[in-house]
């Protein structure tokens, strides 16, 4: 009787070659991914900043169009601006309301996405300009006329951010 051996089935399997090949593969993948990951970042942060920008603008400009209308209270040689940002959370009396109910221009002020994350509270996180100082040299005075951001560096646009 001729007994055979029975055959074992092959065991298969991913050579080593193969191996890092595909290693080397994935790695190059993720060496051209991480700088498209970074530039997403940065772009979502400037989108950040332009919203919040807008936000504290808008908020500052319907202050002064308060001011003008005389719903807030002003004395003589004011500009007609918030004089901190922190106002514009807490809310100033509506002097043309008989209950002097306040008027609120922000629920809360932005930080600068672009900010040391240390630095508190979110106010401080901006640079002020007042009504009085010029926009080439910015300078913090009785009011707040407008806000910049105090990040080094330029935007995507090439714009320092200073100058948003």
């Amino acid at each position: 009787m001729n007994r055979r051996r029975p055959l074992r089935p092959r065991v298969r399997g991913f050579t080593l070659m193969e191996l890092v090949v595909t290693l080397a593969l994935l790695g190059l993948m993720a060496l051209l991914a991480a700088p498209l990951a970074e530039l997403s970042v940065q772009r979502s942060r400037e989108q950040e900043l332009r919203a919040a920008l807008r936000e504290i603008r808008i908020a500052i400009d319907r202050y002064r169009l308060a001011a003008d209308q005389g719903l807030i209270e002003r004395k003589l040689g004011d500009s007609g601006y918030p004089p901190d940002l922190e106002t514009l959370v807490k809310g100033v009396p509506n002097q043309k309301s008989p209950k002097r109910e306040a008027l609120v221009f922000l629920r809360r002020v932005p930080r600068d996405p672009l900010a040391l994350p240390d630095i508190e509270p979110a106010a401080a996180t901006w640079g002020l300009r007042s009504y009085a100082s010029s926009a080439e040299a910015p300078m913090s005075g009785a009011d707040v006329f407008d806000v910049y951001s105090r990040a080094e560096g330029e935007g995507m646009n090439g714009l320092p951010y200073r100058d948003w």
